[in-house]
């Protein structure tokens, strides 16, 4: 199959770490369909692609939503007839809050799209690259350096980032009869919308607030395309990628 007829759905595709790994995707010869809540950043995205553009696809669509996501996969299956490549990247985020002050309506709405989102989509995915001929495809979850090691205030965010790794894990056990395979790429400090408070100092797990380095996000679209290009009976299961100078691996 020709990179070009693989076809390849991207959350999140407006703005920041979403943006990137669409225009990496069609840059690479893929047919992207980009997702997210607004139409109007979507269509940016695709003005950015350039010659590529005539292969991308809007379609505006809100991943906590059921009747949304089977629109989404619907829509795809009906243009396309099949799918390839799932990038689970749409995320949602609270400011940092201290665990005694964090509201049940902060909770729900990001463990709604975190985590609710991912397996939507990737349940929806799931069964199209069950179905199809020939059978299988590739899920890759966002799952952050949240993942592993979480900021201070963040609960909810880094409870989802932790549940995204058993997703990941039980996708590439349950999809290994159907040729579906799973990774997870786990960032840290992609310079994007999300991240321009680290250039004011953010808060240390010792309680001290210090600027954090970050890089360039075009690294991060390069990685999920290195993962998407891969032949499926090959996957990297996971992937983590961060600025060099952030702190992560040891203490501060």
């Amino acid at each position: 199959m020709s990179t070009s007829s693989r076809i390849a759905v991207v959350t999140g595709a407006g703005t920041g770490v979403g943006r990137a790994a669409a225009l990496a995707l069609l840059g690479g010869g893929w047919t992207v369909v980009l997702t997210g809540r607004r139409k109007e950043p979507l269509e940016e995205t695709i003005a950015l692609a350039g010659d590529a553009a005539s292969r991308a696809l809007a379609i505006p669509a809100d991943v906590s939503d059921p009747a949304a996501v089977d629109a989404l996969f619907g829509a795809v299956k009906q243009k396309f007839g099949r799918l390839d490549l799932l990038f689970n990247n749409a995320g949602q985020n609270v400011p940092g809050t201290p665990f005694e002050d964090l509201t049940y309506a902060d909770w729900s709405r990001v463990v709604a799209v975190n985590l609710t989102g991912s397996f939507l989509c990737a349940q929806a995915a799931f069964r199209i690259m069950k179905d199809q001929s020939p059978q299988g495809g590739r899920i890759i979850n966002n799952g952050s350096i949240s993942a592993h090691t979480p900021r201070p205030d963040s609960a909810p965010y880094t409870a989802t980032k932790h549940a995204i790794t058993g997703l990941t894990k039980s996708l590439m056990l349950d999809g290994r009869k159907y040729d579906i395979c799973a990774g997870q790429i786990d960032i840290g400090n992609a310079a994007t919308p999300m991240t321009r408070r680290m250039a004011q100092g953010v808060k240390q797990a010792d309680g001290s607030i210090a600027v954090e380095p970050t890089m360039d996000v075009n690294h991060v679209g390069q990685a999920v395309l290195h993962m998407a290009n891969l032949p499926l009976e090959s996957n990297i299961f996971t992937l983590t990628i961060k600025a060099t100078k952030m702190p992560f691996e040891g203490r501060g």
